[in-house]
């Protein structure tokens, strides 16, 4: 089976990439199409992976400041490429509209049945469906406004030529559902749960940590629709020890806000994030409409419950009172309340751990893998 797989770009080393790494993994032969790449922690994790780059790539500035005023063309980057030799594509979608590839086989003479066109979507762009995005300027809002009307017809189209679709979580379905009208089936992220992580020391391989718990934890880009700030003016008003682990565009203001019991540690390496998650009381989890969220699962497997918002696909991972608590508005007051409740009740570790094995990179795998079998017909 000839697979071919499709990524937005490289750069960034998040959720989605973690998806994408994983599908190298299992099939290290199949080529990865992407838009453009830039240095960061994504080239190092996919060094030595045969990645095959747009001729955006060769645009002056294009990965570092206009892939995104210039997201237009996002049409005519990825039908450059040609998929027709591949028995599949897995394509590996948020932002960029990267679905509904037209150079596809078979060509006339080969006899070979269509390429399957398989779109992993992390969610439909959130810049065209009103989700929030990163702060912009008012000209930044007007022309996107502007853009976003023909791309949106654009999204659609593309969305219709998609074989099939599978969501990261249930969140992600229904936005499929309501702005394509296709249906999709759930398939969960692969989170990292390695013999490394705490999981494992139930079964004699890793010693329990005897630090107690102290402080609360969150890793995240800081960006406003993270709703960073929130936590901070909680660990404000309560006196809270908190610890924020990420960079991004709001760091500098959130700095200027964090109070003496917080602490703003900028970028860690993964390395180190394991000690962190396994010595906090307890992990905050505040988007107001996250995809899936792999951060609070990641949380999950070192023992640490989660404090989550009650929305999008946090409430597909947390079980209330079992594996954390949930709060109910993006307010200081939500935030305190469920804390306080936090505070007074027992969670088990053990419990969290159980709960993220079933986001496990290894069930992943068997699903993706029986899930090609099941609908690519290869001669």
């Amino acid at each position: 089976m000839k697979i071919a797989l499709v990524h937005d770009y490289l750069g960034e080393f998040g959720g989605a990439e973690r998806v994408l790494l994983a599908l190298s993994d299992m099939y290290p032969d199949a080529p990865i199409y992407t838009a453009f790449t830039r240095p960061g922690p994504a080239m190092d994790r996919f060094a030595g992976k045969d990645i095959r780059v747009s001729w955006a790539q060769q645009i002056p500035f294009f990965a570092t400041k206009f892939h995104s005023p210039l997201r237009f063309l996002a049409p005519l980057i990825w039908n450059s490429f040609d998929f027709s030799g591949y028995d599949v594509i897995i394509g590996s979608a948020s932002w960029y509209i990267t679905k509904g590839f037209l150079k596809v086989g078979p060509s006339k003479d080969s006899g070979r049945p269509k390429t399957v066109e398989i779109c992993y979507c992390h969610t439909p762009p959130r810049w065209l469906y009103g989700y929030a995005t990163s702060k912009q300027s008012k000209l930044a809002k007007i022309y996107g406004t502007i853009v976003g009307f023909f791309m949106r017809q654009y999204d659609f189209r593309a969305a219709q030529r998609v074989d099939y679709f599978i969501a990261n979580s249930e969140e992600t379905r229904r936005r499929i559902q309501k702005f394509y009208r296709r249906d999709a089936t759930v398939i969960y992220p692969p989170v990292d749960i390695s013999t490394k992580h705490p999981l494992d020391y139930a079964r004699g391989r890793q010693a329990p940590s005897t630090k107690k718990r102290l402080y609360y934890l969150v890793v995240s880009r800081l960006a406003q629709p993270k709703n960073v700030e929130l936590a901070i003016r909680v660990a404000n008003k309560m006196k809270l020890p908190l610890k924020i682990a990420g960079t991004g565009p709001d760091e500098v203001r959130l700095k200027d806000l964090a109070g003496p019991t917080v602490e703003l540690l900028g970028f860690v390496p993964e390395g180190d994030l394991p000690q962190l998650y396994r010595d906090a009381k307890a992990f905050l989890a505040l988007s107001g409409d996250e995809d899936f969220g792999m951060t609070p699962v990641e949380a999950l497997s070192f023992g640490t419950p989660v404090i989550a918002f009650r929305g999008g696909g946090y409430t597909e991972s947390v079980i209330e009172e079992k594996t954390g608590m949930f709060f109910e508005s993006l307010t200081v007051e939500s935030l305190v309340r469920a804390i306080r409740a936090f505070e007074s009740r027992r969670h088990t570790p053990e419990t969290c751990r159980n709960q993220a094995e079933k986001f496990s990179k290894a069930r992943f795998e068997k699903v993706i893998s029986a899930f090609i079998k099941a609908h690519v017909r290869v001669p």
